[in-house]
């Protein structure tokens, strides 16, 4: 950068790689083993990515799907696509077959990422004029159909340097669901809004290069890219991936986060995870940390909160993962009021952010007889979102 703001997400990623190049990005866990990338090194994976994108005819304004949980590759890829002046769309690997036919015929992506072989089958069998790109995360054999594009093979070495992103465009995630009448809905942000917010987010809680934030939520929502992914280039803390959904506890729990970012139901779930913790109810534990839920006073208060948070308080944080959190965020809907108590008797402030909905009904279109292929120089169309 030569003094001017950095405007959009690959801009802030080149800004952090510049100022910072050694400090720890990103990390994932495989295998039961944490791996590590610094900013030069995610910068570089993402550059490498937009090279090999370009070269199969990746263009600005192209989307680039991606069918997955959350995982490094997701997000890379999401950067990648945004270094070229693509959108980067995250779908829920959930999403049934009928929906995701749907979401490829709206969308047209010029390449989908798959994050196992189950994926890779799905949207093989969509019979669309589709190029796949394999996760792969165990390093299998790459997967023998001509479309497929291992994760691995896409990235090509580049020797030049931080590249501008080509034609920068101004979206920069897309997102679609199914509403909760059945119909497929999406919705968009562009760079500007996500820097904006993300910048709002970093100063309000006091965000810094120093804190750990963990990415557990599901990379198709939307809350994901506002207060996770834009405030993590932008203010260049340490961003986590779990092994998987079904470790995620475990992994919190070994990290000790400083960010969360959740909705009332993740909450939800670890308040349970302390509920099957605390001891019985004749147990003198148990009156104690009853004691503070109710939030009773009296002459005995003052002892009561030390013994609390010795005894109680603070080893529950720890077997939660709460221990270090310092910004913990629920996003949409506040917590109810047990899961808010509960919290509060453990004295992790949880504070409410917005997931303002800006969901617009997506008029189904017929799905061609013949697929068509993307032109390679198709580099002024726009995808409709």
């Amino acid at each position: 950068m030569t003094g001017a703001q950095p405007s959009t997400l690959p801009d802030w990623l080149r800004h952090q790689a510049r100022h910072r190049p050694h400090a720890l990005a990103l990390r994932h866990k495989r295998l039961g083993a944490w791996h590590a990338l610094s900013w030069r090194e995610v910068a570089a994976a993402v550059e490498q990515l937009a090279a090999g994108l370009a070269q199969r005819g990746f263009a600005a304004g192209d989307a680039l799907l991606l069918v997955s949980q959350p995982r490094e590759q997701a997000l890379l890829l999401s950067l990648a696509a945004q270094w070229s002046g693509g959108v980067a769309i995250p779908l829920d690997p959930q999403l049934g077959d009928a929906a995701l036919r749907a979401a490829l015929t709206h969308l047209a992506p010029r390449f989908v990422l798959a994050e196992d072989d189950r994926q890779v089958d799905r949207l093989l069998a969509q019979e669309q004029a589709l190029q796949v790109i394999d996760a792969n995360p165990r390093h299998l054999t790459p997967h023998p159909h001509p479309a497929v594009i291992d994760y691995r093979a896409l990235a090509l070495a580049s020797h030049e340097g931080f590249a501008p992103a080509a034609l920068p465009h101004g979206d920069a995630f897309a997102f679609v669901r199914l509403n909760d009448d059945g119909h497929l809905v999406e919705q968009r942000f562009t760079h500007a809004t996500l820097v904006r917010e993300a910048r709002h987010l970093v100063d309000t809680e006091k965000l810094h290069a120093n804190d750990e934030a963990f990415a557990a939520r599901a990379f198709a929502a939307a809350s994901q890219a506002r207060y996770l992914i834009a405030p993590w280039v932008l203010s260049g803390f340490r961003l986590n991936f779990p092994e998987s959904l079904a470790t995620r506890d475990n992994d919190r729990r070994e990290l000790a986060p400083t960010l969360v970012a959740g909705t009332r139901d993740t909450y939800a779930r670890v308040a349970q995870l302390v509920d099957d913790r605390l001891p019985g109810e004749r147990s003198w534990r148990r009156r104690l940390i009853d004691r503070a839920l109710r939030g009773q006073r009296g002459p005995f208060g003052p002892l009561i909160r030390t013994l609390t948070w010795w005894l109680i308080t603070r080893p529950l944080r720890d077997v939660i993962g709460f221990s270090r959190t310092h910004a913990a965020l629920v996003i949409g809907p506040p917590l109810d009021a047990k899961t808010a108590a509960l919290f509060d008797a453990l004295r992790v402030p949880v504070r409410a952010w917005p997931d303002h909905s800006d969901w617009q009904r997506v008029e189904q279109r017929a799905q061609p007889e013949t697929p068509q292929r993307h032109a390679a120089d198709r580099a002024s169309e726009q995808p409709a979102y």
